[in-house]
């Protein structure tokens, strides 16, 4: 998944620090991230305009390397360099540089949509400790924004059921998904989304694995389930374009290799979904 980057390090521990030349600047747009077709995709801070490099903000580190973005327009942009969608750093390899690249975005966007204070709109500021911001005038803090959302593998003996969002530029088989209301369990939340998008009653949950998912500012938690009585599937048409049973076999295979889903897909498809 895009959260396995061994050997690298991701150290999201916020202590921060003086820029160096050759530490990494995310720059941003929404939707987009500035890159170069090379290697190493991302600007060192070698590369910015002095009033640049004052106003870059910590974000974290990759092994001894930090990672910065700026909350403002640049001033000039490195040379040969171009945004590109997000989703371009679904396809990054190795998945160090990607993680780094979507966990910059979620955190750059959560700063644009905070500079100023929700309660008295007044200018808010970074907090020198934590990875934070505050309002000095009504004293507000304000942590970054992370969502809990199941993803869910109903099961029948060697079927399973796959689904296609609607309306949605991801067109790929993905299983059941879905954030947790209030007042809710994650459990709670499991049985609800799979009743509400197929109609489909379930037991035995198993908890499989989490993930951050910066791309929706999600934390992510898979389950395994069985089906508890009728197979017969009624579609949510406004959440999905499509819901069927898949047999064992005919499961796609996980060809990003970036994603919670894909991973409990291709357990599924391996035989290997009882072993957790």
């Amino acid at each position: 998944m895009i959260q396995d980057i061994l050997p690298y390090h991701f150290d999201n521990v916020y202590h921060p620090r003086q820029p160096r030349d050759e530490d990494i600047v995310l720059l941003y747009r929404p939707g987009n991230i500035l890159i170069r077709r090379a290697d190493m995709p991302y600007a060192r801070v070698k590369e910015l305009d002095e009033d640049d490099r004052e106003a870059l903000q910590y974000l974290f580190a990759l092994d001894d390397t930090a990672c910065f973005t700026l909350c403002k327009e640049a001033v000039s942009l490195p040379q040969r360099m171009e945004y590109v969608s997000t989703r371009w750093l679904r396809t990054l390899r190795p998945h160090a540089l990607a993680m780094i690249g979507i966990s910059g975005y979620q955190l750059w966007s959560w700063y644009r949509s905070r500079m100023f204070c929700g309660e008295c709109g007044r200018l808010m500021r970074h907090d020198e400790k934590e990875r934070m911001m505050r309002c000095d005038h009504c004293g507000r803090m304000e942590y970054p924004k992370i969502c809990p959302a199941v993803i869910v593998a109903v099961t029948d003996r060697d079927s399973i059921v796959l689904t296609r969002y609607a309306g949605r530029q991801y067109q790929k088989y993905a299983l059941i998904a879905g954030f947790c209301e209030i007042g809710e369990t994650l459990e709670e939340t499991v049985r609800r989304e799979v009743m509400e998008e197929t109609g489909l009653r379930v037991k035995n949950l198993r908890y499989y694995k989490s993930q951050p998912w910066s791309f929706t500012d999600t934390l992510l938690c898979g389950f395994f389930c069985e089906l508890d009585g009728s197979p017969k599937i009624t579609r949510d048409a406004d959440e999905l374009a499509e819901a069927r049973w898949v047999e064992r076999g005919a499961v796609p295979p996980d060809e990003e290799g970036i994603s919670l889903t894909g991973e409990m897909m291709r357990v599924f498809r391996e035989g290997k979904e009882h072993e957790y």
